[in-house]
């Protein structure tokens, strides 16, 4: 009988296990303070969706065309594989990099402007192997871009549609009138040694498409105009980023 006993606890063990092991824990996405505190104006007569990343941020998405966007700015502060990205105050040393870091514009600690602006990001981030958009979603290229772009009726006009509209957070009322649903606001940027400036006026966001050994492509909106600006820029500076959903 306890030979029985024994034989019967030793099998409850063993399938015991096995079950355990054919069940895999999820990985636990964290609540983040950041979640709720934005401050962003987005349009309400858009339908957003939302997407997650590694850090629990919530982001809002919106449908452009063919084209699923972020209608926020990027503030994750890992790579998709859990990974830290340092984060780099000192000027001399942020100019020098040339690995992935971010900053926050004036190196602030306040929740509200990080929700709302999100982060700063070299080149290198955007760059790096291990990912830097959340999984199912990359950084876009120059091409995602221009994609946008002509949808929107091209160069000369594309921002009226992709901008915030209001002045709440650009430095004065303009022609925005955010019907893309894209609400792109203005969030300074970090230019080599220079810690942040031009919030209010500017936002600049990178593309994934490198340009030589030291610049990459980029793109930046300006208060003033309706006009998207492209060209190339050091990749040691911090700019936003949108990323975009990948095809399926």
């Amino acid at each position: 009988m306890k030979k029985i006993k024994q034989t019967a606890l030793l099998i409850l063990i063993v399938v015991v296990l096995i079950n355990g092991a054919g069940c895999k824990k999820k990985p636990q996405i964290p609540d983040n303070p950041l979640n709720g505190r934005t401050t962003a104006v987005f349009n309400p007569n858009k339908t957003y969706g939302t997407v997650t990343d590694i850090d629990g941020n919530v982001y809002k998405t919106i449908v452009i065309g063919n084209q699923t966007w972020m209608a926020e700015n990027l503030r994750t502060i890992h790579y998709q594989n859990g990974d830290e990205i340092p984060n780099v105050t000192d000027n001399t040393e942020w100019k020098n990099l040339t690995t992935g870091a971010y900053c926050n514009y004036n190196n602030t600690t306040d929740l509200d402007t990080i929700a709302t602006y999100g982060r700063l990001y070299n080149w290198y981030a955007v760059n790096d192997s291990r990912g830097l958009a959340p999984k199912g979603w990359h950084v876009p290229d120059i091409n995602d871009w221009l994609i946008l772009i002509d949808y929107l009726g091209g160069d000369t006009i594309a921002s009226k549609h992709l901008k915030e509209a209001g002045d709440l957070h650009w430095v004065r009322y303009n022609e925005a009138d955010n019907s893309s649903g894209f609400t792109a606001l203005t969030a300074g940027r970090r230019y080599l040694s220079k810690n942040t400036n031009n919030m209010g006026f500017y936002t600049d966001y990178w593309a994934s498409t490198e340009y030589n050994s030291s610049s990459a492509a980029f793109l930046y909106l300006f208060v003033y105009d309706t006009k998207v600006w492209k060209g190339f820029n050091y990749k040691q500076n911090g700019y936003s980023v949108r990323c975009i959903k990948d095809k399926n």
